[in-house]
């Protein structure tokens, strides 16, 4: 890890502002999508289910950049280019209900599907730059 969330990208992703995150298909288009974001020890760290696109194109492919624009003044964000360090069910639940008390005021996370299985994504940045600050 060369760099580290802190200052304004800091409070940008500890807020309650979305996340696109955008990887690499396998034919070398880049697909992005909307996404929960946390930080934890300087490093984004983002929650989803196995089997979506996005973990899949990072599972095959680890670079990733990922744009939180904030809520009040869209006019300001970060951009947070890395590689994902690891990719884990461990404390995936925990972390979703934690992103869930977050994002919507719900202690558990009211999207689950009958045999989800979470995967917390800790991504370890390269570039991080706050824009429009």
């Amino acid at each position: 890890m060369s760099e580290k969330i802190e200052g304004r990208a800091d409070e940008l992703l500890k807020g309650k502002n979305f996340c696109t995150v955008s990887t690499i298909r396998p034919d070398g288009s880049v697909h992005a999508a909307p996404t929960w974001i946390d930080v934890q020890d300087g490093r984004p760290v983002l929650n989803t289910a196995r089997g979506r696109a996005w973990p899949n194109n990072l599972e095959r492919d680890p670079r990733v950049t990922l744009t939180v624009q904030n809520l009040e003044n869209p006019y300001e964000y970060v951009t947070v280019r890395g590689r994902v360090a690891e990719m884990t069910p461990e404390g995936a639940d925990e972390h979703i209900d934690g992103m869930a008390m977050k994002y919507l005021g719900q202690e558990s996370y009211p999207y689950r599907q009958p045999g989800e299985q979470r995967l917390i994504v800790l991504v370890d940045p390269d570039f991080v730059h706050v824009y429009g600050s």
